[in-house]
């Protein structure tokens, strides 16, 4: 933790600050708008995926800079699907190529909104792309990763095109398309399988492995298969979890809303911890991965939206309990660490 707070914390806002400038002088008012949201709302997406630039040694710097990258697109284009002009899934589609591209240096950039009216962006998202390239062209070793990291993109871009769509659609098409992929996760409704594909979390693993010189292909598919589904599904149910009020007032979907009853929810969260905990064991440097996951409980739990929730004192008790004591360290550290950072903006 300390190295985290040391090391990687200030890497990531260090970047983060460099893409708000850019973000402050994108020319169309909408698109700076969501950029802008999109960063100011989410830093803590990027703080916890830059946790895995300690897997790649030497690079650490390299990896902070393709997560903080990666992970803006993630929150920007989330932000234009949900809150922006458009219903339009091709639209949808080709703005996440913008995500396939950064994980594939050897493809040329597009233009990314060329199905929506607002477009003049001041090259703010290809510089994303470009600076994700750039980093992973480096990596000899992500020639043997690639096509683990487009696999987890290429779900995580069907996914924000199924459910950003118009309301009516969406449950259709997101139960036809787990349809088309229910034999990799038989044991999971459609909703979780949905949750497990919505992670950046493999992604990060896979290119912080490769940026430090340690892969392999027997590697890269054991990471694969020890993050998708449980670790991913924890990240995104938990992430579903804290946002259920506001995601309701939006109007917006959430996973965990179709779950029959709290007790259920409760009941499949815990499965995830205790698959997830079982799923890492094989990976090196377990007590890292164990660490994210520990951490990825305490994290969320700890979120100010969670002290409001109906229910949270038990589901919070029964989520620590299934997942040991360092979840419990994690979650008292992220209460005390969003105090202090609280205290400070008043300052």
């Amino acid at each position: 933790m300390v190295k985290v707070y040391k090391d990687i914390f200030p890497r990531v806002h260090h970047e983060l600050n460099y893409w708000k400038k850019k973000a402050e002088c994108i020319p169309d008012l909408e698109l700076r708008m969501q950029a802008l949201a999109s960063i100011d709302s989410k830093t803590f997406h990027c703080e916890g995926g830059g946790v895995y630039a300690l897997l790649a040694g030497e690079n650490l710097g390299e990896a902070v800079r393709f997560i903080v990258a990666y992970q803006t697109i993630s929150d920007y284009l989330d932000n234009l699907c949900d809150r922006s002009t458009s219903m339009d899934p091709q639209d949808f589609r080709q703005l996440h190529q913008s995500m396939t591209d950064a994980l594939t240096p050897s493809n040329e950039l597009k233009d990314y909104y060329a199905f929506r009216e607002e477009k003049n962006d001041g090259d703010y998202l290809q510089d994303l792309v470009k600076t994700c390239q750039d980093v992973l062209r480096q990596s000899e070793a992500y020639a043997v990763t690639e096509k683990y990291t487009t696999k987890l993109g290429y779900l995580y871009n069907d996914l924000q095109v199924h459910k950003h769509v118009k309301e009516e659609e969406r449950l259709p098409r997101l139960m036809s398309w787990f349809e088309t992929h229910q034999d990799m996760c038989s044991n999971l409704k459609w909703y979780e399988f949905s949750a497990c594909t919505g992670s950046t979390l493999g992604i990060f693993c896979l290119v912080s492995y490769a940026l430090g010189g340690e892969m392999e292909e027997s590697l890269a598919q054991r990471i694969e298969e020890s993050y998708f589904p449980y670790m991913q599904g924890l990240h995104i149910l938990l992430d579903y979890y804290i946002d259920q009020e506001e995601d309701k007032e939006e109007g917006d979907l959430n996973f965990c809303s179709y779950y029959d009853h709290e007790e259920m929810m409760k009941e499949r969260l815990v499965y995830f911890v205790k698959q997830t905990n079982h799923s890492i064991q094989s990976l090196p440097h377990r007590g890292f991965h164990e660490m994210v996951h520990e951490g990825l409980v305490g994290m969320y739990l700890a979120d100010r939206k969670v002290k409001a929730m109906q229910h949270a004192k038990s589901f919070v008790r029964s989520m620590l309990k299934a997942s040991g004591k360092k979840a419990t360290f994690f979650y008292l550290n992220t209460k005390m660490y969003n105090r202090l950072r609280g205290i400070k903006a008043a300052l």
